[in-house]
């Protein structure tokens, strides 16, 4: 084993926070009633397009959707690290791996522009590949963007691994040909983790270290 592609939402990062108030300040400025944090944590994994149409209520007008999710994004890319931080003993977890050799990426439903900005905060001295949505790759749970990260890191997905906390990352592992560890510190509970397929399940960082 060669590469760990990490998911970032739920794996790394704490993002529930200000993914939420993103989302209830677009709904608040389009007149659309607010969602609690537990709604919103349902909501993600899908990208931010999909966690918007989520929140707002059902029937809601096309052109309405589209405005919200702009005020969306307008909103979080200046205030995605006002309350997002690294999960506890992640960091250490990331400077071992690399220690020992190991290549690691990142893969995202979150904006191209928020991964960026996360990741010059808090990767850029352990993570080699950072891919977020964007224009011309398709988003997790298709291959696309594991398989970007691992043509960057030039490592055969027969020598890689997967870690990310919901139903999104165990299908986009078996899309990739990865197998996948499953986190409990995320927006998913085991329980629900175990119905969608997961096998592998750690409930610290350091569990990865150990499993690997």
């Amino acid at each position: 084993m060669k590469a760990i592609v990490f998911d970032l939402d739920g794996t790394l990062l704490d993002t529930l926070e200000d993914l939420a108030d993103a989302t209830n300040w677009a709904l608040r400025r389009n007149g659309l009633p607010v969602r609690r944090l537990d709604e919103v944590r349902q909501f993600v994994g899908n990208g931010v397009h999909r966690l918007i149409e989520r929140a707002v209520p059902e029937g809601t007008a096309a052109d309405l959707l589209e405005r919200t999710f702009a005020d969306f994004k307008s909103y979080y890319v200046v205030h995605c690290q006002d309350k997002t931080h690294l999960y506890p003993g992640i960091a250490e977890m990331l400077q071992t791996l690399k220690a020992h050799g190991y290549r690691l990426a990142i893969v995202s439903n979150k904006l191209q522009a928020g991964v960026d900005e996360l990741y010059d905060r808090y990767f850029c001295d352990t993570v080699e590949v950072a891919i977020g949505e964007r224009a011309g790759i398709q988003r997790k749970p298709a291959p696309d963007m594991v398989q970007a990260a691992l043509n960057a890191l030039g490592v055969e997905a027969s020598e890689a691994i997967y870690v990310g906390d919901s139903d999104v990352d165990l299908q986009t592992a078996r899309n990739s040909g990865l197998s996948c560890i499953s986190v409990l510190w995320g927006f998913r509970d085991r329980d629900f983790l175990i119905a969608h397929g997961a096998t592998q399940l750690v409930e610290r960082p350091e569990e990865v270290i150990a499993y690997l």
